[in-house]
């Protein structure tokens, strides 16, 4: 069963929250997993594909839209079939992708919004009645 890492920022966010999947996506990049970024809309997946190109000065990683390259390292994706993908599902959407338990990890990034607050209650009720191992970080500085 899939582990289940929700990622509580102290702040309203949007911008924050993107910024954390960033570093999360770099971090699980970097140990060598291959990881599926599930935005909500092409809107936030181009400001996502935007950011991974020059959130850090030093730090690039490769990646490409789902829909253009599904066998990517770092695949972005709006609900797409994520392709051989099964390490890591950065779940950005407000709702459990249907593909979510093929994944060995799972995160959710939680910021102070009400509409995502209240998602992810929902979502953590899913992942618990399903009996995933679920795991809540509460983050004071990312």
């Amino acid at each position: 069963m899939s582990q289940v890492d929700f990622y509580v920022l102290p702040t309203p966010s949007a911008a924050a929250r993107l910024d954390f999947a960033c570093k999360l996506c770099e971090k699980a990049w970097r140990l060598g997993h291959r990881v599926y970024l599930n935005c909500s809309d092409t809107a936030q997946r181009d400001e996502l594909d935007a950011r991974l190109w020059a959130f850090k000065g030093e730090a690039f990683v490769p990646h490409s839209h789902a829909e253009a390259d599904a066998a990517a390292a770092v695949a972005l994706g709006v609900g797409d079939d994520p392709g051989d993908h099964q390490d890591l599902l950065v779940n950005l959407d407000l709702k459990v992708p249907p593909f979510a338990a093929r994944f060995a990890r799972i995160a959710e990034i939680v910021i102070e919004d009400p509409a995502i607050r209240q998602a992810t209650r929902e979502s953590f009720r899913f992942y618990r009645e399903q009996g995933y191992a679920l795991q809540d970080h509460r983050l004071q500085r990312f």
